[in-house]
């Protein structure tokens, strides 16, 4: 009884707790990094109290890899937050200086605020995300988060640089364009990582009718799946409502999401940080040795 309450529970306090204290630190004018990382440390325990599976709280030799990965994506990120603004500020003033009302909401509550950025934010990231299963440039950058070979908290970090680059820019783009004030910003950002480590958590969770809210781990475990009529689904990076808009939404109720995951028919692809990093540009090798094997 216990696990079953945890399962249900679990999501749910570990986002609002995270988004409570972070309002608080930003208030306080303090940094919401102690935060993520205390959010990290529940996530990475409840995976040793309710694995989903036994198997991926082993390593796969995969945890210096994606500790890399980590140190690439806060730079990427980090990188791609200060430029891009800059870039859209000109148009970001035009639009301002039009007369018309103000496009954010500045003065309503955060209640409202940031489940519109996430919104916003998410209808430029599914795109995107969708563009990089389908369009071969975005998928051999976006190949790298796919070849992990367990679903555990941090695969959240396995991201190639500028896979992370597309990314954050499509998020970027309408919540510059349309004013969001920087506290919302930056709680967005917290939510966006904590949800994350929750979406690739190998925690035992059973969200209910939260699935139809939130792309978490129930729905993001099918977006693993060597099965690419499984896999081409579920494309949320924080919601699922575009997936529900746009019918990529997946979830079947007569079975259980596969163990195995990984990339199909690319037996090739390296797991190595420096190899992954250089794998864009080596597409061609990797697939001609993925047909040898096979």
């Amino acid at each position: 009884m216990l696990d079953k309450i945890a399962s249900w529970l679990f999501f749910p306090v570990v986002l609002t707790v995270a988004l409570v204290v972070g309002n608080q630190v930003v208030e306080e004018g303090g940094n919401t990094a102690p935060v993520l990382l205390a959010s990290a440390i529940v996530i990475f325990a409840a995976e040793r109290l309710w694995p989903n599976h036994l198997s991926w709280n082993r390593s796969h030799r995969d945890v210096l890899v994606d500790m890399g990965h980590a140190v690439s994506v806060v730079i990427a990120s980090q990188a791609t937050l200060f430029v891009v603004p800059k870039l859209l500020a000109p148009v970001a003033e035009r639009l301002a200086s039009l007369g018309t009302p103000a496009l954010w909401p500045s003065d309503a509550s955060l209640l409202l605020q940031l489940p519109l950025a996430l919104v916003a934010a998410e209808l430029f990231q599914y795109w995107s995300h969708r563009l990089s299963h389908t369009w071969e440039p975005f998928w051999r950058l976006h190949a790298t988060h796919h070849s992990a070979p367990r679903l555990y908290f941090f695969n959240a970090a396995r991201f190639h640089p500028l896979d992370i680059v597309v990314d954050t820019t499509a998020g970027l783009i309408p919540l510059t364009l349309l004013g969001t004030p920087p506290k919302v910003m930056i709680l967005f950002a917290l939510a966006t990582a904590v949800l994350g480590y929750l979406q690739h958590s190998n925690v035992r969770v059973s969200l209910g009718p939260l699935n139809y809210l939130f792309s978490m781990a129930e729905l993001h475990r099918w977006h693993h799946a060597k099965n690419l009529a499984e896999a081409n689904t579920n494309y949320g990076s924080n919601l699922i409502l575009w997936d529900l808009v746009f019918g990529s939404f997946f979830w079947p109720r007569d079975r259980m999401p596969p163990e195995s995951i990984g990339i199909p028919d690319l037996e090739a692809f390296p797991q190595t940080y420096w190899a992954q990093l250089a794998s864009p540009f080596r597409w061609r090798r990797i697939q001609a040795e993925s047909r040898s094997h096979a």
